[in-house]
């Protein structure tokens, strides 16, 4: 009866961070649409309008470190709260912005909300499931994800058109404050604070500053002979972001302006490449539980490494269509497979910096891939751009192949849940 009771206390939890992370990732998308309607509003240009978007990510840049130690030292479910209240603030302000630079700054506060809430979803999703499931738990939340992402513009538009920008966030505002109320009232298993064991040493206060260690010291948190392998997913994580947001930059400029398609010839290409995503989701997940890690993250670099090579040359909207497919499917295995392969691999009572340090370098990424494209793309033309990622990908991949080890089948987990939540002896 007890183990009946646990494993639906369980199934709860996960539903419950499936449904808030649909309603994180469809409340972001709907601001998308509104990014030329506010840049026509506060009378700046489109280069400044397509800055909200960076606000957004430097402010997930700079929320990420800290959220990870909240999760280590106060639990999932404070990140879990926290994270709603910033995007509520944020959104709020925006909807009362007289200032464009405050629209900004309100972003990033959203951006900051956005990071702190998906480290504890997903501590608190791997304190809820068994190691070989991580994989399909995982997969489920980046599919989540891709959908709320897919499905968020669509409604953001009509709002907007409807009545204006104000109302998407207020729409946002209401979406962050349901998974507010969700988030509190979510089964998380113990609270989800890990013990960190006695041999590690003396638990440091959370306000001292030697919270916040060097990173070749929080790596050694990590069993020697799996730091390597941690590295290079770190690595692997920055270059699947970096290539995602040079696509997301640079594809409507290749296709539209550059091969003279359409805007909507574009959508139909990116509903196209979402369609394969989607359909990965449930693959990507045995895979990575069943078959091998490796299995779905060589093909997450290596794959789109062909496609970046093979783009410059994509001159018919059928070649650009294929690569587009090709895309989709590697982003549908990389769904959650590199986090997967880091939560193997990292000591439960680390888990929060240590995926926040990985999270930090991708949102670095994200930031590095457009910028660096721009001046590329400048230089010469948006292809060049996809050709000169490309050897990037490929030095991942190999990486990936034959540095980093396989943890599937990697026994005892760092530190089993049952550990990390159960009381130290005496």
């Amino acid at each position: 009866m007890m183990r009946e009771m646990r494993l639906g206390e369980s199934a709860r939890g996960l539903s419950t961070l499936y449904g808030t992370s649909l309603l994180v990732s469809f409340g972001f998308g709907m601001t998308i649409p509104t990014i030329p309607l506010i840049a026509a509003y506060f009378d700046v240009s489109l280069f400044w309008g397509a800055q909200i978007v960076t606000a957004w990510s430097v402010g997930a840049l700079m929320g990420t470190p800290p959220a990870g130690i909240i999760v280590d030292k106060l639990g999932a479910r404070v990140a879990l709260l926290l994270g709603p209240m910033l995007i509520i603030g944020g959104a709020f302000t925006v909807v009362l912005a007289p200032w464009f630079w405050l629209v900004l700054i309100a972003m990033g506060f959203a951006g900051m909300g956005n990071s702190t809430w998906m480290i504890g979803r997903e501590i608190a999703g791997v304190a809820l499931v068994n190691p070989d499931q991580r994989g399909r738990m995982m997969s489920g939340f980046m599919g989540t994800n891709s959908a709320g992402m897919a499905l968020g513009p669509a409604l953001g538009g009509v709002l907007a058109d409807s009545v204006d920008f104000r109302a998407v966030f207020l729409a946002y505002m209401l979406a962050a404050a349901l998974v507010l109320a969700l988030s509190l009232l979510a089964p998380l298993k113990h609270g989800n604070v890990p013990v960190r064991p006695a041999s590690l040493g003396p638990t440091i206060p959370f306000w001292s500053p030697r919270r916040f260690t060097t990173i070749p010291s929080l790596v050694r948190e990590i069993e020697p002979a799996l730091r390597a392998t941690y590295v290079v997913l770190v690595f692997a994580t920055f270059t699947m972001m970096l290539y995602r947001m040079v696509l997301q930059s640079m594809l409507p400029f290749y296709v539209i302006t550059y091969r003279g398609f359409s805007a909507s010839e574009l959508g139909y290409l990116l509903s196209l490449q979402g369609i394969f995503v989607i359909i990965m989701i449930i693959p990507a997940g045995f895979v990575t539980d069943k078959i091998g890690r490796k299995w779905a993250t060589v093909p997450s670099t290596g794959l789109p490494a062909i496609a970046f090579l093979l783009m410059p040359f994509a001159s018919s909207y059928l070649a650009i269509g294929g690569l587009l497919v090709l895309l989709g499917l590697a982003s549908g295995l990389s769904l959650g497979s590199v986090a997967t392969s880091t939560y193997d691999v990292i000591p439960a009572h680390a888990r929060g910096r240590l995926q926040a340090l990985r999270r930090t370098t991708a949102e670095l990424g994200a930031i590095t891939g457009p910028l660096a494209g721009g001046h590329i793309a400048a230089a010469s033309n948006p292809g060049v751009v996809f050709f000169a990622a490309a050897p990037v990908l490929v030095i991942a991949a190999v990486l990936l192949a034959f540095l980093a080890k396989e943890t599937l089948n990697r026994l005892p987990d760092p530190l089993p849940v049952s550990e990390a939540t159960r009381p130290p002896p005496g």
